[in-house]
């Protein structure tokens, strides 16, 4: 395979990554909130678990192709309420650990980073419209190789800006250095949450 052909595909791969990172959703949200009120190495590894759910998804469309497409759309409606219900639950525990905080001496954070790895993966894994995103780039494409290297891509790329809203949040918790102000963004970033429940209930992609 020759270098352009290998080259376009890890350029589209990143293009990919990008266009379904960017639209900043509900993991946006809980990424920069959650940077402002826990160190990085938390923060960081929830990034990195969204990056990781994005790059396999990638490589299921690529391996997959489209195949895949048809056993997903059964499932689809209940994906989306198993995913507004997390987060519904996860703007819960936003709020009521912040209140906590809020109230009573500054701790040590309660979060690690694999615990918080663990929980982006799994909020963004069931998102199936990621992966219905994927294939619809896959079958665009065609059979034309290099799908190592658009998984690559899309890695790298999702991976990329889910760090940069995670510096963002940090600069933010900086920022806001005091107690009202973490509670603040706290508040912000559950009731976005709660409402991009919501529109996962009436149809629309509860994450992001």
């Amino acid at each position: 395979m020759s270098g352009h052909l290998l080259m376009g595909a890890l350029l589209t791969g990143i293009l990919a990554g990008y266009g379904i990172a960017i639209p900043v959703g509900a993991v946006g949200a809980y990424l920069v909130g959650l940077a402002a009120r826990e160190r990085f190495a938390v923060a960081a590894s929830a990034a990195f678990g969204v990056a990781v759910v994005d790059g396999a998804y990638a490589l299921l469309a690529v391996l997959g192709g489209a195949g895949l497409a048809e056993p997903l759309r059964p499932i689809a409606v209940p994906l989306g309420y198993l995913s507004a219900g997390a987060l519904v639950l996860l703007a819960g525990l936003t709020l009521l650990r912040a209140v906590r905080r809020y109230r009573g001496p500054l701790t040590v954070s309660a979060s690690s980073p694999v615990r918080a790895f663990l929980g982006l993966l799994a909020l963004t894994a069931i998102n199936p419209a990621t992966l219905v995103y994927f294939l619809a780039l896959i079958l665009g494409r065609g059979a034309e190789g290099g799908g190592a290297l658009f998984v690559l891509g899309a890695l790298l790329a999702s991976a990329s800006w889910q760090l940069l809203l995670v510096c963002g949040g940090g600069l933010l918790g900086r920022a806001l250095t005091g107690a009202r102000g973490r509670l603040v963004i706290a508040i912000v970033s559950a009731v976005l949450m709660l409402v991009l429940a919501v529109a996962a209930l009436t149809g629309g992609s509860p994450v992001g």
